[in-house]
């Protein structure tokens, strides 16, 4: 085991884990992926020699090692596939009841949007933390978000769910 003992983990798993595992599933809309991610996420963190982590750290490295695997899932799955398209246009299927439009329309969006929402929005990440649970610049978290924001926005006012203001 790492650095990290026992007792340390096992609050570490109770604190975040829910997060962790809502984070990843509407990123890629599938609960087994969403198990197999964090469950990864964990092992690593678990194997690797890391030095005390204080605040808000073991969570962001949790949600950083989350969000390069999926990173990584995406990269094989289009090298596979020839193309992103299938892994950006699959829906997660709604938490809420199937015709809620807001989490319809949230599951339409490409993978990196829906991250880039949840983490900012739900989560409460500041852009800092952002860019490091998704191995962005933390200059580009500012245009990327306006832009997943705006794409939310539209796609729902499409819908008639907001108004185009």
């Amino acid at each position: 085991m790492s650095a990290l003992g026992e007792a340390a983990f096992a609050d570490l798993y109770r604190l975040h884990s829910r997060a962790l595992w809502s984070y990843v599933y509407r990123v890629t809309g599938n609960a087994a992926d969403a198990d197999d991610i964090v469950q990864e996420a964990y092992l690593r963190m678990l194997s690797t020699d890391l030095p005390p982590l204080a605040g808000d750290e073991p969570k962001r490295y949790l949600f950083r090692i989350a969000g390069n695997l999926m990173a990584d899932r995406w990269r094989r799955s289009s090298r596979e596939h020839g193309g992103l398209d299938g892994v950006a246009d699959r829906a997660a299927p709604p938490v809420s009841p199937p015709d809620h439009d807001v989490t319809r329309t949230f599951t339409e969006l490409k993978p990196r949007e829906r991250a880039l929402l949840w983490l900012a929005y739900v989560e409460g990440e500041d852009h800092e933390g952002i860019a490091q649970a998704l191995r962005v610049a933390r200059g580009s978290v500012k245009v990327l978000l306006s832009r997943a924001r705006a794409r939310l926005r539209d796609r729902l006012a499409a819908r008639g769910v907001v108004s185009r203001t």
